[in-house]
């Protein structure tokens, strides 16, 4: 750093700030898989994923939810409370996704009522479970598309 009279030079300050930037761009790397590693083949197997909202009142929240793969695209089939959270959320359409050990930060949840009852007999082939769960109200079934 070069300093005149105890006072940062302009060329220390751009330095700074583009060490700043890199130390910025390499923990965000660090953080976020690229979209090109979203596989949905190699999700197909997995039971659940994580979305991650950030609504105003609650700030950010992840909760987990049940997913299959259909066509070669993941869908997800929400209950009221978690709906509520995708409308709420200040990134959306985009949401945060972690599946089989890997974070995306930047998915779109695009609404797919077309694929509601594809979805919902998917559910109840991959899920057991799923004899008492189609049975409370799911009023948003969403395709997850990474950017």
């Amino acid at each position: 750093m070069h300093r005149v009279d105890g006072a940062r030079t302009r060329h220390s300050g751009r330095v700074g700030a583009l060490g700043g930037l890199i130390g910025l761009l390499a923990l965000l790397a660090s953080h976020a898989t690229l979209a090109a590693d979203w596989n949905p083949a190699s999700f197909s197997k997995v039971d659940t994923l994580k979305l991650r909202t950030n609504c105003p009142s609650e700030g950010e929240y992840s909760f987990p939810v049940w997913l299959v793969v259909i066509d070669g695209q993941v869908y997800v089939r929400l209950g009221s409370r978690a709906a509520g959270r995708i409308e709420c959320n200040a990134q959306k359409p985009y949401l945060g996704v972690e599946i089989a050990g890997q974070r995306f930060d930047h998915v779109n949840g695009v609404a797919a009522p077309e694929y509601a009852e594809r979805v919902s007999k998917a559910m109840a082939d991959k899920y057991t479970s799923d004899i008492f769960v189609r049975f409370f109200s799911h009023p948003l079934t969403l395709r997850l598309m990474p950017e």
